[in-house]
């Protein structure tokens, strides 16, 4: 049975062999332990959620705290996903509340199991992404106790109908540079492959009205899509010392996780959807109360614009060519960028977004240089990618200035990478190529295949020989990823040089 919870109170790593399944520890506390008691509770859930609005859901916000409290609202939260969607892999992402340690711990002793059932965890996918970076440990505390990850895993075994792998990520960390960083790590994932599920209840013990306002500021903040206004939001709120109130966001560093993978990025909408508080259950009073938000994040359909769902005006695309030209020019004869008025430019052009920037002289290549890192404004990225590629192109000598007329600017603004299984997934003239093995990397971009008339082949044979230095067959045991791009350059438009 479960008690009065308000909310917060393969190989693995180590190399052994020996698998070691996580067993339920909320189980009687925060919900039933009885398989047909909770499987009854959790669909009685759904029976009385918001139905689903149709939209792409990328992520979900749900609450940790006992089913009889927050369970209404976790199931509205779930409820809006498609539960006949497949899912590669279910990141399941929530803040410590035992133990506090520096960056994530993802499981990858087993699989998670629940009293419905035992939910498969990707253990090679934790595995990689343990070894890939140093923000990814094995924490054997970071699990051992920890309900906020375990009381979402019944909802997915109840609402999805398609089989799925668990990523469990608990995160320790207390610092808004390791979540930005983690989200990096994370974003290959962030596609529409994967459902992300962040874990966080919200205010924690001031009264039922106080419990109101300050859950709809946060959820306010939150809905921004901007990591520092969040950020700056809960260090505000705190100095108002209202009474009792220990929290606005028990999961903050989970929420802030979430906001740094969807910044800057307008295919991304944050929806508010359901609100209650434990006061507003029978088991709850009003005088200290904890809030929980169903909160969902919709991603544009790509119809029509690819998979990434991006696309740029034709005035947009104008503009962009007009900063890598001025650049250029005036970096290349006074050594100084151009100033730029970022306030007369579209929001498409402020999105944080990678982009190549290609220079091209009597029709041969005379430099390219660009980035996939997508954390500072397009048009920042197309200057600084303009000056790369017109001075820092290894395989070039400097442009000079007598060669600036010459030239032909070309942009690529890219998408984000997604992760693939083989050469199946690929489509030539569509996707770009990353590959990746240790510290070996290179890329074609999407236009190369075209260009050149390449097979799969050949395109990922050449990249992985010419550009990552890994032999010619070197990407059939690396990485790879793909990526869209948005290609257009000055031969497209007149008068505008």
């Amino acid at each position: 049975m479960f008690g009065s919870q308000l909310g917060c109170s393969s190989q693995s790593q180590d190399g052994s062999s020996q698998k070691k399944d996580r067993k339920p520890v909320a189980a009687g506390r925060f919900y039933s332990d009885n398989p047909k008691e909770l499987r009854s509770v959790i669909t009685g859930f759904f029976s009385e959620a918001i139905p689903r609005k149709g939209e792409q859901i990328a992520a979900i916000v749900s609450p940790h705290a006992g089913y009889v409290f927050s369970g209404q609202v976790a199931a509205n939260a779930f409820n809006q996903v498609d539960p006949n969607t497949t899912f590669d892999n279910v990141f399941v992402i929530a803040s410590s509340h035992q133990v506090a340690f520096s960056g994530a711990s993802i499981y990858n002793q087993g699989d998670y199991i629940t009293p419905l059932g035992t939910v498969p965890v990707n253990i090679d996918l934790a595995n990689q992404l343990i070894a890939q970076s140093p923000l990814f440990i094995f924490h054997p505390e970071a699990d051992k106790y920890e309900h906020s990850l375990e009381v979402q895993v019944p909802f997915l075994q109840v609402h999805l109908k398609q089989p799925f792998k668990l990523v469990p990520i608990v995160l320790g960390t207390q610092s808004a540079e390791t979540c930005q960083k983690i989200a990096e790590a994370l974003k290959p994932w962030f596609n529409d492959r994967n459902l992300f599920v962040f874990s966080s209840d919200f205010a924690h013990y001031p009264n039922y009205e106080e419990a109101q306002t300050a859950d709809k500021a946060t959820c306010d903040a939150i809905v921004t899509n901007d990591p520092e206004i969040f950020t700056s939001f809960l260090n505000d709120y705190k100095r108002k010392k209202i009474p009792n109130l220990a929290t606005n966001c028990c999961g903050w560093t989970s929420v802030l996780t979430l906001l740094n993978l969807t910044s800057g990025n307008q295919n991304y909408t944050y929806v508010p959807l359901f609100y209650q508080n434990s006061g507003d259950s029978n088991y709850g009073d009003k005088n200290q109360v904890v809030g929980y938000w169903a909160i969902t994040v919709t991603r544009k359909s790509s119809e029509g614009m690819g998979r990434s769902g991006f696309s740029l005006s034709d005035p947009e695309k104008i503009q962009l060519l007009k900063i890598a030209r001025s650049t250029v020019n005036g970096y290349i004869r006074n050594k100084k960028s151009p100033e730029i008025d970022p306030t007369l430019f579209s929001e498409n052009l402020k999105l944080q977004a990678g982009a190549f920037v290609t220079l091209k002289k009597g029709g041969s290549l005379r430099g390219c240089i660009g980035r996939f890192t997508a954390n500072i404004p397009l048009y920042k990225v197309i200057q600084e990618m303009a000056i790369a590629s017109a001075t820092q192109d290894y395989r070039f000598s400097p442009v000079q200035s007598n060669e600036i007329d010459e030239l032909e600017i070309e942009i690529s603004v890219l998408s984000p990478m997604k992760r693939i299984a083989g050469l199946d997934e690929l489509e030539l003239g569509r996707d770009g190529i990353y590959i990746k093995k240790g510290n070996a990397v290179g890329t074609f971009l999407p236009q190369v295949a075209t260009e050149t008339g390449w097979t799969k082949e050949e395109f990922l044979g050449h990249c992985s020989r010419d550009k990552a230095g890994l032999g010619w067959n070197g990407w059939k045991d690396a990485e790879l990823y793909t990526y869209e791009a948005v290609v257009f350059s000055e031969s497209d438009f007149s008068d505008h040089k």
